[in-house]
Order: structure tokens, then C-alpha cells, then sequence
């Protein structure tokens, strides 16, 4: 993440193309043009700690996927919580970043097959239609490739259902055969 001046804004990666173990197998964030929509994010998306939508600690002014990551300017607020978090990403103490994302199109590639475009190899889960609505500061990252992460499962949480149009889409996508 780079400082510019004095002020409290900060361009950061927040997600990648890195495959990232989730509990139903590998999981990827297709970045290709058209796959991510950031229009809820640049319009009112926060900046968050550790994905608590009770933690907000500023804005994203604005969000790009580019060379198939997404980046994103964040400005912290000035508040006493704000502050903590701010100072800790100042001394360098916490690097990682996540985003919260909803996923409306996967793709699945079966073991030994290629995926649709032809850019990942199964077995995994490739999110072809996403959108991110939050960015968080956080102690664990799952993706650690831009030192910028992706919300990881905690042990013993129930993963969150999956709408059924997201199957009813990944068929229709690609049957790997």
C-alpha cells in the first residue's frame, strides 16, 4: 500500500486471480473485462476491519480491476478507531486486505480439464460474474500474493448458502467434457 503525502488516502490491491482454498475446493476471481462489477463498491462501498460492518474505518473512492487484479483508493477516517487501525498500516504492523464479494456466475473446471477461456486448469471454482461490496483491513488474508487477501472461512462457521441461479449458471457455462 502507498501513502500519498500526508493525507489518509491509500492505493491498495485487494483481490487477485491466485486460487484460494475454500471448504468446497479451489476458488478464483476471474478478473477478465466484464467478469468483476464495481459499481456498488464505487458507489458506497466502506473500508472495513476484519470484514466487521460495525468497524468501518473510511471510504473507497474508487475501484479498477487492472493487469487482472483489483485495485481500489481508500481514505481513512479520523475517528479514535479509524486511527488505530490507520496507525498500525502506517508502521506497517497490518498488510493484509480482503474483499467481501458475492459471486453471481461460477464456472466449475473438473480435474485434468481446462477452463472455458482457457486460462485455468481443474480442479476449481472460477467466479466468472462477481461483485464486491467491501474492502477490510486484515490480521489473516487468504490470498497472500498481493499482500492482499480475500475473506478466508473461519474453522467451525457455516459457510453461507449459494443462491441456486449460481449452479443453474455454472452448468450452463461449462460442462468440461
Amino acid at each position: 500500500m502507498e501513502g500519498e503525502g500526508n493525507e489518509r488516502k491509500f492505493t491498495l490491491s485487494f483481490s487477485s486471480e491466485e486460487p484460494v482454498e475454500r471448504w468446497f475446493g479451489s476458488e478464483i476471481l476471474d478478473h477478465a473485462p466484464g467478469a468483476v462489477d464495481l459499481t456498488r463498491l464505487n458507489e458506497i462501498g466502506c473500508l472495513l476491519f476484519n470484514h466487521n460492518r460495525d468497524r468501518v474505518l473510511g471510504k473507497i473512492n474508487r475501484a479498477w480491476v487492472e493487469d487482472y487484479r483489483g485495485y481500489a483508493e481508500v481514505e481513512f477516517d479520523t475517528d479514535d478507531d479509524a486511527e488505530v487501525i490507520y496507525q498500525k498500516v502506517l508502521n506497517g504492523t497490518l498488510k493484509g486486505v480482503s474483499v467481501g464479494y458475492r459471486i453471481d456466475s461460477l464456472e466449475e473446471v473438473l480435474v485434468g480439464k481446462t477452463s472455458a477461456d482457457g486460462r485455468f486448469m481443474g480442479p476449481c471454482e472460477i467466479a466468472r460474474k462477481w461483485w464486491p461490496f467491501e474492502i477490510s483491513i486484515v490480521s489473516v488474508p487468504a490470498d497472500g500474493t498481493v499482500g492482499v487477501g480475500r475473506e478466508a472461512e473461519q474453522p467451525g462457521t457455516i459457510p453461507q448458502a449459494v443462491p441456486l441461479a449460481v449452479f443453474e449458471n455454472q452448468l450452463q457455462i461449462n460442462y468440461n467434457t
